[in-house]
């Protein structure tokens, strides 16, 4: 069995757990052999601690009622692993428990629990797929991940440009210097080779990265863990090193401290509220930039009429979300890869037509020149600059829907050259045609296929959309799980991919926001702004919380720690005292916006919070249970009552309510608690937890049912083994 470091077993007798099957067999014992057919049986066979002298048939009256039953604080309802300071006497008791208890095997069990786990979508996440299954998933991840950043090429030379046109070629080579090196460095080495790995078992996101540290450090401001969540995440023995004892002291420091937890907690909600505004500003910056090239195509087209054609593509984009990402992302898989075929063919045919001279741009001498020349352009061109990075974050946040090699070798195989050679043929255009600075992309063209180029530029950025939209509803996912956002019906997509997910609400609501700020800005230039804006927020909140990880669960050394975070917060907040300049001219609204956000998700963590420390206090006493007899004071009718709580222990104070008010109770009580655990995936054995509450004669018992972030909770019907009974 897994061992904690004090050489235990890490499974807590002090919370009696039982199996489905042992619930199923007391139930039969109860209500007679007449109640409806027997179980099916499964055959399992496995190694389970147990507590001599029968410690699952134990009631529900041990060391963690102190007496007075109805007083426990959040700490000491959680047992030892709770947190807070000494050892009471019920975390003596348990250690005394634990260490008398024996491991045994057990054998074949029915369980219908486990029976209908094993259809769980997610199931085959990790299978091993064939060359025809790698080539969908290839497609799939381009119509999905990668659509934000492919479609940069429409707009970054534009915005860079907007206020101080270049006026020499040297200007030119210094802004494509600075393109080619913010790929290689944020896209690239960033999130390709690094963030990626941050993943908490194939989740991403923002969300993702908090989520792991609360597994490995009590960060969470929630407080229902119960002890015996240890044995459920990944807990491994390291060597004692220098980066070990640096963790340790890490971890200690951030269980300790709530001001820590507090601002941690803090910097992922404000991350989360920039990617939602990215969501926001993703789909009118890639749909406008692409209509704008009817403006080169047509020359009687205006500025409104360009608005109203993106209003019309976005209500019909957000419309076909509902879908699912796979069945979308393998029809627009091809369009992408024709996209990126076009971006690097045009490119290619700039470079031949105009010169090789651009490529001069991969000496990073020229950004130096480029800012000796003319220092006040090039740093308001860096907010245009970043533009080129966009769609970094949804590469990490939509991570749940394919894996990091199949996303890595996609950027570096096919995404990134592409990107290189769009913008080195953009550039050498620009070096012949010095006046031409709005439409760069669409006048670059080959007259002879243009209008050919022009759709798929539209179908690109129509997908482009989405890739940030199926992003915030992994991230929104993992915010509810952690009492963080408000529940929304979530609609899963796949029944073989558990991440594809689709959020009816959130969909309309950023679809409604969007329009409004296509509406509102009617300029590809002003939102862009608003967009640099956005990118930087959730840039800096992953580098931070990154770095959290490297320190407290990668143990890295700390002078590459260091490396990482001087330079890639230090390259964000020098782009982001570039876009804080254009706040001003409109993109103050997005941080308005941004803010209202953060404030609904805070104040619904603390409600939450606030809402489970009020149960836990309020919760009944043992001894009012004891005092009111096997029939609760009230009349036993027969059948079954189950009732939902938040509690993990005791018994909440809403069934003190149901006993005042109502005429009778069923006969066999069942609390039902469904707990959202900080891991992807509870194991299949663990998904259901069962122990006795009062006595035995009492008939009442507890269900947990846990869940990790990755997980779909079925609700549609009554589990077959309840209907039998």
């Amino acid at each position: 069995g897994v061992q904690t470091p004090a050489g235990l077993p890490s499974h807590e007798p002090a919370e009696p757990h039982a199996s489905a099957s042992q619930l199923c067999t007391s139930i039969r014992m109860e209500t007679g052999s007449s109640g409806g057919r027997r179980l099916p049986k499964t055959e399992s066979a496995e190694m389970r601690w147990v507590v001599p002298g029968g410690a699952y048939e134990e009631d529900e009256i041990d060391s963690s009622d102190d007496g007075d039953g109805g007083t426990d604080t959040p700490t000491a309802a959680l047992g030892s692993r709770g947190g807070g300071g000494g050892y009471s006497d019920a975390e003596e008791d348990e250690e005394d428990a634990l260490l008398r208890q024996r491991l045994v095997r057990t054998g074949p069990r029915a369980d219908s629990f486990d029976v209908e786990a094993l259809d769980v979508p997610g199931l085959y996440r990790h299978q091993e797929f064939t060359m025809g299954r790698s080539i969908v998933l290839a497609l799939q991840t381009l119509g999905v991940v990668f659509g934000d950043v492919g479609t940069s090429p429409l707009y970054t030379f534009d915005i860079m440009f907007n206020k101080y046109p270049n006026t020499s070629k040297e200007d030119v080579l210094g802004a494509l210097s600075l393109v080619i090196y913010t790929l290689i460095l944020i896209p690239l080495l960033k999130y390709t080779l690094i963030v990626l790995w941050g993943n908490d078992d194939g989740e991403g996101g923002i969300f993702a990265l908090y989520s792991l540290i609360c597994r490995n450090a009590k960060a969470s401001l929630l407080p229902n863990q119960l002890p015996s969540d240890t044995r459920i995440s990944s807990f491994q023995l390291k060597v004692p090193s220098v980066e070990l004892e640096r963790s340790l002291r890490i971890k200690e420091r951030l269980e300790t401290s709530s001001m820590l937890k507090k601002l941690l907690l803090m910097l992922v909600l404000f991350g989360t509220s920039m990617v939602i505004a990215d969501g926001v500003v993703t789909p009118a910056m890639s749909v406008m930039s692409a209509v704008n090239g009817l403006k080169v195509g047509i020359s009687s087209v205006n500025e409104g009429e360009v608005v109203m054609i993106s209003v019309a593509f976005l209500i019909v984009l957000f419309s076909l979300q509902r879908f699912g990402t796979s069945k979308v992302g393998l029809a627009v898989g091809p369009a992408l890869f024709i996209w990126f075929c076009c971006l690097s063919g045009i490119g290619i045919y700039n470079i031949m037509q105009y010169g090789t001279e651009v490529l001069r741009a991969f000496n990073p001498i020229y950004i130096y020149y480029y800012f000796e020349r003319n220092p006040t352009q090039a740093w308001m061109s860096l907010g245009g600059c970043l533009l080129c990075a966009t769609g970094s974050e949804a590469m990490f946040a939509d991570l749940c829907y394919f894996s990091v090699r199949s996303v890595q070798l996609t950027f570096v195989c096919l995404v990134l050259p592409c990107l290189l050679l769009g913008y080195l043929g953009q550039a050498a255009f620009l070096m012949e045609n010095l006046t031409q600075n709005e439409q760069v992309f669409f006048l670059s063209i080959p007259s002879q296929v243009f209008w050919p180029v022009v759709f798929i530029a539209t179908l690109a950025a129509l997908i482009a959309s989405r890739t940030m939209t199926t992003a915030i509803f992994s991230i929104i996912k993992q915010a509810t799980a952690l009492g963080c956002f408000p529940r929304l019906k979530i609609i899963h997509t796949s029944r073989k991919f558990m991440g594809q997910i689709y959020i009816p609400v959130m969909n309309w609501f950023l679809l409604v926001s969007c329009l409004a700020f296509v509406t509102t800005f009617g300029s590809i230039n002003e939102i862009g702004n608003a967009y640099g804006i956005a990118e930087l927020g959730v840039m800096m909140m992953t580098t931070i919380l990154v770095t959290i990880i490297m320190l407290l669960i990668w143990q890295v050394n700390i002078i590459v720690v260091l490396c990482f975070l001087t330079l890639f917060l230090g390259l964000e907040l020098f782009f982001f005292s570039s876009v804080l300049g254009s706040v001003a001219d409109g993109s103050w609204v997005l941080l308005v916006f941004a803010a209202v956000l953060y404030l609904v998700m805070y104040i619904w963590n603390y409600g939450t919070k606030l809402k489970y420390e009020t149960e836990v206090k309020q919760k009944l006493s043992m001894d009012l249970m004891m005092d009111l007899g096997c029939n609760l004071g009230t009349v036993r009718a027969p059948g079954i009552g189950l009732l939902y709580n938040e509690l993990v222990r005791g018994v909440p104070a809403i069934f003190g309510h149901f006993l005042t008010t109502m005429p009778a109770i069923h006969s066999m009580i069942i609390f039902v608690c469904i707990k959202w655990v900080p891991v992807p995936v509870v194991p299949q054995n663990e998904r259901f937890l069962f122990r006795r509450v009062c006595p035995k004669n009492y008939h009442m018992f507890r269900c947990i049912a846990s869940a990790g972030m990755g997980t779909k909770m079925y609700a549609r019907r009554t589990p077959k083994h309840l209907n039998s009974f």
